[in-house]
């Protein structure tokens, strides 16, 4: 599921100051090449054991990922159900706590980077 009006799509920020407040917040960076990276948040409902991903998606608009002056805009926020063994359903409807606590988190990674 896409999450629409974050307040993060387009804000543009250094790849060093994005890596040190997404990480803050419990995101890695787990994925990521010369233009682009995707930074996730394990999310875990303790009500029927499911894991789900709170997904960010930024691309290089200035520079390159190996130089931590790179200028990053975020791009879409996504958040899954992870699937075995290494898969994330984005279509499968997101029990409202764990919805809740992306946004919030959401929320605080928008403050962080304003």
């Amino acid at each position: 599921m896409i999450l629409e009006e974050t307040g993060l799509n387009g804000i543009t920020c250094d790849l060093e100051h994005l890596d040190e407040s997404a990480e803050k917040l419990g995101f890695v960076r787990w994925q990521w090449e010369y233009n682009r990276a995707t930074y996730d948040l394990k999310l875990e409902d303790k009500a029927n054991g499911d894991d789900y991903y709170l997904r960010i998606n930024a691309r290089a608009v200035e520079g390159r990922l190996e130089s931590p002056d790179a200028i990053l805009a975020i791009e879409h926020v996504y958040i899954g159900k992870a699937t075995f063994p290494h898969g994330l359903d984005y279509e499968s409807p997101i029990p409202e706590p764990i919805l809740n606590a992306a946004k919030q988190r959401l929320n605080e990674l928008k403050t962080l980077l304003s």
